[in-house]
Order: C-alpha cells, then sequence, then structure tokens
C-alpha cells in the first residue's frame, strides 16, 4: 500500500536527479468512500485538493494534461484498482518541489490526504530522439 506524502530520501532523490526539463507526473489515485474528518466522499475532498493545485500548478508554468477515469486493471492485480489517473506536466522537477513546500500547498493537501485511500505518483521525463529533437514512442 501506498502513502499519501513522499518521503524525504524521495524528495532527495528527485532534487538531486540532474534532469533539466519538464518532468510529468503520473497520478494514480484511489479515494476513499468517506474522506477522514470531513463530510464528504473522499472524492470530493480531493476536489477541493484539485481546485488549489491547479492554480498552484499554472502559476508555477505547470499544466494538466490529461485527467480521466481508471476503468479496469488490464493487467496487473486487479485488486489494486485506481479511480482516477492524472498526467500533470511542470516546467522543471525544482518547480514541483518549491510548489509542494509552499505553506499554501499544504494546507491544501490536508484534503488530498482525507480524500485518498491510496496513491503512486511517477515522475517522468519524456524520451526524446536527439537527430531530431521529437518525442519517441
Amino acid at each position: 500500500m501506498s502513502t499519501i506524502r513522499p518521503n524525504r530520501e524521495q524528495f532527495r532523490q528527485l532534487g538531486q536527479s540532474g534532469e533539466m526539463g519538464p518532468v510529468v507526473m503520473l497520478n494514480l489515485l484511489k479515494f476513499k468512500d468517506a474522506a477522514e474528518g470531513e463530510a464528504s466522499p473522499g472524492e470530493k475532498a480531493y476536489q477541493r485538493y484539485g481546485d488549489a493545485a491547479v492554480a498552484m500548478i499554472e502559476e508555477r508554468g505547470g499544466r494538466v494534461l490529461w485527467q480521466g477515469r481508471a476503468d479496469q486493471v488490464l493487467i496487473g492485480d486487479p485488486a489494486e484498482d485506481w479511480d482516477t489517473v492524472v498526467l500533470v506536466e511542470y516546467p522543471s522537477r525544482q518547480s514541483f518541489i518549491e510548489m509542494v513546500s509552499n505553506p499554501d500547498y499544504m494546507k491544501a493537501h490536508e484534503h488530498r490526504e482525507a480524500g485518498l485511500e491510496r496513491t503512486i505518483v511517477l515522475a517522468c521525463t519524456p524520451v526524446v530522439d536527439r537527430a531530431n529533437g521529437e518525442a519517441q514512442l
């Protein structure tokens, strides 16, 4: 089971990765049926976090690339299902670290913690063909 916050070592590795360009954070989200300490479903608590987070992301030059419902586990353990997948692009790893270290973000994060049962966040770097500068598949 995942935790809701990265640990110090994960933050250290992110900050010291050496990657200087954009980073896309792949978020897998599983909501609680009822948000902890709130009179709402987990998804609604997360939405309060998301509204605040999107504003902070955009202030730093980032953007939500895609968000959708996770319908089915096709490969993997069906017991580890997810409710939502979100792809968020940041200009750099440093801009992400600065955002999540901000007191306003920490306040909004309380809703994230209240609403999520579990999550996985993966930092992803675009793979670029060095010959023509285009993304590779």
